[in-house]
């Protein structure tokens, strides 16, 4: 019989060494994403579902002009900073996730995919990852999926990106989801979900890097709930530049941009309410009273802070026709 110390000896040599086993306090994030670049705006792109909390803040990294990374199974969130450090200083995307696998003792577990601004892209699934594992990567994007109910994941993911050419971005990856989901998805079931998009050359201003960035972190829809949220985006954007053709006097475009984001989300009370001022400082007063009126109706605050623009000159009217509006 061994001797206690002869056991324990045994028993280490048995077992891997502590180096080449992941941090406990790293995430085990079994999930499927695409990494993705549009051809034509040089915008790039990650998405990503899985059936772990908050997802979206650890999976996709991306800066505009350099590339975009997805960081999965046993995430070493390294990998991001560091690729796309790599990729600033001329590493192609092979280049920088060679660089980052030699060095990790647990590559095994990792499953990683780069793209670079160039549109080339490399992936890794470490041999441990947990079935179904694996990865595809084609020009201008890669798809990865690791503990996946079936092997046909990647397969789906990329047909439904390659077959949405000519769309936006965000909604060639929102369909890559899609296609993940139905062809079985995390064995697990779904919970959480991510997409960001950068802009396609470097700003130098990283704050404006992004043109999307959205997530939902515990939902049991999280899909249906990412693509709400990307309309919504959309939806506010033709607020925006509704605002911008206003302070440019272009008021049909204005006005075109504003239907255009109430037609989208039409019981959003905030949309109604800026489009209405917008036509009252424009003196159309009239048509924007029967819109207050209603507003006021489902929340009074709106009517305290029709007020309190006014000293700010944010909303610019008559006397009278001030009256008329706080009469509603």
């Amino acid at each position: 019989m061994l001797k206690p110390i002869t056991c324990l000896i045994s028993v280490l040599l048995y077992l891997p060494s502590v180096a080449q086993m992941h941090k406990h306090n790293e995430p085990q994030v079994h999930t499927f994403s695409i990494v993705a670049r549009d051809s034509i705006t040089g915008e790039m792109a990650v998405g990503v579902q899985s059936h772990w909390f908050g997802v979206g803040t650890l999976v996709p990294w991306g800066e505009a002009g350099v590339g975009v990374v997805a960081t999965q199974a046993a995430v070493n969130k390294s990998y991001g900073p560091k690729a796309l450090a790599l990729l600033k200083q001329g590493f192609t995307a092979q280049q920088a996730l060679d660089s980052l696998v030699k060095t990790d003792a647990a590559e095994d577990v990792r499953q990683v995919a780069v793209l670079d601004s160039k549109g080339n892209a490399a992936a890794h699934t470490g041999k441990n990852c947990i079935k179904y594992a694996m990865h595809l990567t084609g020009s201008n994007f890669s798809v990865q999926s690791n503990m996946m109910l079936t092997g046909t994941v990647c397969a789906n993911m990329a047909k439904a990106f390659n077959a949405s050419t000519g769309k936006p971005l965000a909604e060639r990856v929102l369909a890559a989801l899609d296609a993940a989901q139905l062809a079985g998805g995390d064995i697990r079931g779904m919970q959480a979900a991510g997409l960001i998009v950068v802009k396609g050359t470097k700003t130098n201003e990283p704050w404006d890097d992004k043109t999307l960035d959205i997530r939902v972190d515990d939902s049991p829809q999280p899909l249906k709930e990412l693509r709400r949220l990307y309309n919504l985006t959309i939806a506010y954007g033709h607020m925006n530049a509704g605002d911008l053709a206003t302070e440019k006097n272009d008021m049909p475009k204005a006005m075109a941009e504003y239907h255009a984001a109430m037609d989208m989300f039409p019981a959003n009370t905030e949309m109604q309410y800026w489009t209405a001022i917008a036509l009252c400082n424009n003196g159309r007063v009239a048509e924007a009273l029967p819109m207050l009126k209603k507003i006021f109706a489902g929340d009074k605050n709106y009517k305290e802070l029709t007020r309190r623009l006014v000293p700010i000159k944010s909303l610019t009217v008559s006397d009278g026709d001030l009256q008329k509006i706080l009469a509603q």
